[in-house]
């Protein structure tokens, strides 16, 4: 059995690192690169990096930040946002990340999960999907959570992997930011659906939600922003507690 990874999360807005609540009412969360070096020494196992207006604001990734960040850290790096072609997604490569993740143009053209994966390969490519429940369903949402989709979520994962996605990166909407807890019964329909990895994001509070998503679904990880960045909760004590639940991690 694989052992389960704790990835931070750092949702960049105009070159700083920003955690809101359901998607609105960003907050100041300090500064990428510090905050990067520190989640390597506190022994993250890897780190996402999503800018998270790109999309919205029909502009590339931060290309430079991206290399700052890949300079100090020596663990797996995702970074998503903005990420129209082929030529985008290697651009982000050669500035030092290990994956890339699409979400909103991947909806728009899926052809662009084939292509990178035969050119990067399936492990370099996550499918982040942003889900929310409304009318009895978990729907696919784009465009930084602004814009729903007709797709369900559970249907999107199965078709993302076909097309050759090699990870799901899967956020609730419904429970970003609310610290009460991840969204344990979406997560788990995906990760039973699906035979790639799936990271469960949104709703991180407690030591105790990561134990829950750990035993509770087949989730090979657990992301989270605020908690870390804040200081609610440190990532040696979270292992440690993880560790006592007979988790096995990284």
């Amino acid at each position: 059995m694989l052992k389960k990874r704790i990835i931070p999360c750092l949702d960049i807005k105009d070159g700083r690192t920003v955690k809101g609540v359901n998607f609105v009412n960003l907050q100041d969360a300090g500064d990428a690169v510090e905050l990067a070096a520190k989640y390597v020494q506190d022994g993250a196992d890897e780190l996402v990096f999503l800018d998270i207006t790109a999309t919205i604001e029909k502009r590339k990734t931060l290309i430079d930040l991206v290399e700052r960040v890949a300079k100090e850290i020596n663990i797996p790096f995702t970074v998503g946002g903005g990420i129209r072609s082929l030529e985008d997604a290697k651009a982000i490569i050669k500035a030092g990340a290990d994956k890339v993740s699409i979400n909103s143009e991947a909806v728009k053209n899926p052809q662009l999960i084939t292509d990178l994966a035969h050119q990067l390969g399936s492990q370099c490519v996550v499918l982040a999907i942003d889900t929310k429940f409304v009318d009895n369903c978990w729907k696919v949402y784009i465009h930084g959570g602004n814009t729903p989709t007709p797709l369900l979520a559970i249907d999107w994962a199965k078709k993302g992997e076909q097309l050759g996605a090699g990870e799901i990166l899967l956020t609730s909407m419904n429970n970003d930011g609310m610290k009460q807890g991840f969204a344990i019964d979406i997560s788990k329909q995906i990760a039973e659906s699906v035979s790639i990895p799936v990271i469960a994001s949104g709703g991180a509070g407690t030591m105790e939600h990561f134990a829950e998503v750990f035993q509770k679904t087949k989730v090979s990880a657990a992301l989270a922003a605020g908690i870390f960045h804040f200081g609610e909760i440190s990532i040696p004590e979270l292992k440690t507690y993880l560790q006592k639940q007979n988790i096995q991690i990284r």
